[in-house]
């Protein structure tokens, strides 16, 4: 998502980040697998570290978007009342597909290939809705969670 929002010059004007709804991997580096299928495509994530979801982030970011329906309920358990339109499912709120973005961890590397490349077609299509929301008044935020 950084570097679609990069290629189009907004990446200045949205706060991206990216957390996980657990602690068990918060400070790990991506599995070198994701690290592999991305720099196959020229983006470095080497420096990425994982962290989990704070109280502060509902406030923080207008968008928090899970990968899976499993992160989406854990989110929705969360998040203040006040604040439940700002979650939602990646694939939901960036295509309009109600399907989670699988996790390749127990697969191989033609799994990661296919959720790279659900991710980054979901990823052009979500910055085509934010670039709309920029030119909206009240634009803000957005984050994705794992």
């Amino acid at each position: 998502m950084r570097v679609v929002l990069a290629e189009r010059g907004l990446d200045r004007d949205i706060l991206l980040d990216s957390a996980g709804t657990s602690d068990w991997e918060a400070g790990s580096a991506p599995d070198p697998r994701s690290m592999s299928i991305a720099e196959r495509h020229g983006i470095d994530i080497s420096r990425q570290r994982a962290r989990k979801l704070t109280q502060d982030d509902f406030s923080r970011f207008d968008l928090i978007l899970a990968m899976d329906r499993s992160n989406l309920r854990d989110l929705k358990a969360l998040v203040p009342a006040a604040m439940r339109d700002r979650v939602h499912l990646f694939l939901e709120f960036a295509e309009g597909r109600a399907s989670d973005v699988p996790d390749p961890y127990h697969e191989g590397p033609d799994a990661f290939a296919l959720v790279y490349r659900m991710i980054r077609e979901a990823s052009e299509a979500l910055a085509t809705r934010l670039e709309a929301r920029l030119s909206a008044p009240d634009s803000g935020q957005a984050s994705s969670t794992t």
